[in-house]
């Protein structure tokens, strides 16, 4: 454990997963006179930089994460990445613990297969259509009734690690291999779906709190081998496609519980088609926008709602845009350089997240920017990320 003594009046938040996600929580939870606790499975990570206090615990290993739980006695436990050992959340919920939002919700969106079978088998919710395999004979099976091209994913995995197209039948070795590599968890299981051919895809941030359910507007991005590249908001739309999404969402939310935000991502397709992908309990990558584009963040709603506080209603100031920075090399010590000359570029900030090495594919830092229109932000931002670099 390190850090700062305990606050004995304040509430306490545990944060489990320390991301750059994470940091702007705990900052909003600070700023609110709550004490904070990141947890994280390495130390130096983002939000243990600015948390009250922090601990490294392997967050799957049941007995650590009870001890920790047990010595800081929190009263949010809010969990921001996937691996971590639910089953232990339900039993503390039972317990009378709180879990943000809740442990279901935690249990079964950290896996694509609880997710998804509740999704279309449970509600009824317009999905591509899948199969499981638990070996490389069984893939093969399942992407022969689903067609190619197809997606692959391991059943639970962050910030798209794993996830592959599947296009001719030569690939499908490949794509096994690389799901078990960028698995969250030894499990050799595999989600296989149908590619939809969708002309674009969305976040739509979902909060519960004790003043109903609130939808922020559509934000749309872009990904690159299932992690996201750029967002913006608000994305275009139909407004039939506009209350499609927010019933999917309003019914996938409902049928979780609990409070706080939820990230749903949709893909929108010709005459107003709307599916449902995936659900995140917790602040989206893409949601970073928020930060330069509404009024509150999608981290200062999240607390907000966690906390029991009222929400009056979602605004929107200004259209913006996000473009991530990502390493292209491992480093062990690297520095974000070009900042001074990406924050030239009107409407621009920039959110170095301070992770303690780079490897191929990691998130570094984002420029968010805001602008009339929102093609103009997304120049923007697309041209303040161009001026960073890791040297």
């Amino acid at each position: 454990m390190y850090g700062a003594p305990n606050f004995p009046y304040a509430k306490k938040i545990m944060l489990l997963g320390s991301g750059e996600l994470g940091k702007e929580v705990i900052l909003e939870a600070q700023r609110l006179g709550i004490e904070t606790i990141a947890v994280d499975r390495y130390e130096h990570a983002p939000a243990m930089q600015v948390a009250h206090r922090f601990h490294v615990i392997d967050m799957l290993d049941e007995q650590a994460l009870r001890n920790v739980i047990a010595l800081e006695k929190p009263d949010f436990i809010v969990p921001e990445v996937e691996a971590i050992n639910t089953a232990l959340l339900v039993d503390l919920e039972a317990q009378g613990q709180c879990v943000i939002p809740t442990a279901k919700a935690c249990q079964l969106t950290m896996n694509r297969e609880g997710i998804r079978r509740l999704a279309a088998e449970e509600l009824g919710l317009p999905t591509a259509n899948y199969e499981f395999a638990d070996s490389l004979a069984q893939l093969r099976a399942a992407v022969e009734q689903i067609g190619l091209p197809c997606v692959i994913k391991p059943i639970m995995s962050s910030s798209g690690k794993g996830q592959s197209i599947c296009r001719t039948e030569s690939d499908i070795e490949t794509s096994w291999t690389y799901a078990m590599e960028g698995a969250r968890t030894k499990l050799p299981r595999v989600i296989v779906e149908e590619f939809i051919h969708f002309e674009s895809e969305i976040t739509l941030l979902t909060v519960r709190s004790v003043s109903g359910t609130f939808f922020c507007p559509p934000i749309g991005h872009v990904q690159k081998d299932g992690d996201y590249i750029e967002s913006w908001q608000p994305h275009a739309m139909t407004a039939v496609q506009l209350e499609r999404s927010q019933s999917i969402a309003q019914t996938i939310t409902d049928a979780l519980g609990g409070r706080g935000i939820y990230g749903v991502e949709l893909f929108l397709g010709p005459n107003d088609q709307v599916w449902f992908s995936e659900v995140s309990p917790r602040p989206h990558d893409t949601g970073m926008v928020t930060m330069v584009s509404q009024e509150w963040s999608e981290f200062a709603l999240h607390v907000r709602a966690i906390l029991g506080f009222p929400i009056e209603s979602i605004r929107q100031w200004t259209p913006g845009a996000s473009y991530t920075l990502k390493a292209t090399q491992s480093m062990e010590h690297y520095q974000v350089s070009g900042v001074t000359e990406a924050l030239t570029v009107p409407g621009t900030q920039v959110r170095v997240f301070g992770k303690p090495s780079a490897y191929p594919g990691r998130r570094i830092a984002v420029a968010l920017s805001s602008g009339e229109t929102v093609s103009q932000a997304r120049e923007r931002a697309k041209e303040a990320a161009d001026k960073l670099g890791l040297i």
